[in-house]
């Protein structure tokens, strides 16, 4: 693997720089779509697409090599805001509350968002330390379909309804203090790695409609 994935990116103090994680198995229009979003709606400076080396809540056996899906991630999104990284796997880390705790040690001065979708929202209690992690840094949640709804019933959004930002002021988010998170409306894509994991498996062809 590339010397360059496992070094966290550079960011200077003042900067916005949002954290976007995942497995991107694969990578696909749908994450670039909720990037695009969030470095617009946030005002970033830069989106670090964090490309994990094992999601613990997820199955493996489907999960294709970490180079293959980090190279796959640099050709969809060729934007230079958007930093690739497989950092996680040289801190030695797969839960996102201790992978943000060292971001935030590392880069002192450096306002951080994190984000997801809407599609994680729902599960989101499940996550290790999933209290520490809102309370971390500021989350921006990005909608995704059939996931709009989501936020008004799961457990994140119910415990933490007091630090919900409207929407209007997401390009602030990144200056208030954690707890603090908002839900940005958007345009959606229907894609989804499963789905695209199921259709390769098939020999199918899946469209973006």
């Amino acid at each position: 693997m590339e010397p360059r994935y496992l070094r966290m990116p550079h960011a200077e103090k003042g900067m916005v720089v949002g954290l976007f994680g995942g497995s991107f198995n694969p990578p696909h229009e749908g994450h670039v779509l909720v990037a695009d979003i969030a470095l617009r709606r946030l005002r970033l400076d830069q989106l670090w697409w964090m490309v994990t080396p094992g999601n613990p809540l997820k199955d493996h056996r489907q999960l294709a090599p970490l180079e293959e899906r980090l190279r796959l991630s640099e050709a969809i999104a060729p934007d230079p805001r958007i930093k690739i990284t497989a950092f996680e796997l040289s801190i030695g880390q797969s839960y996102t509350a201790r992978t943000l705790q060292v971001v935030r040690a590392r880069n002192p001065g450096v306002r951080f968002v994190w984000i997801m979708g809407a599609d994680n929202l729902h599960g989101f209690h499940r996550w290790q330390q999933w209290q520490k992690i809102a309370r971390t840094f500021p989350i921006a949640v990005i909608d995704r379909p059939g996931s709009t709804l989501a936020y008004l019933s799961s457990k994140m959004a119910k415990t933490f309804d007091f630090a919900r930002v409207d929407e209007e002021d997401a390009g602030a988010l990144a200056f208030r203090k954690a707890p603090a998170w908002t839900f940005i409306h958007g345009p959606r894509s229907p894609l989804s790695s499963s789905a695209l994991r199921h259709h390769q498996d098939s020999g199918e062809e899946t469209g973006s409609t």
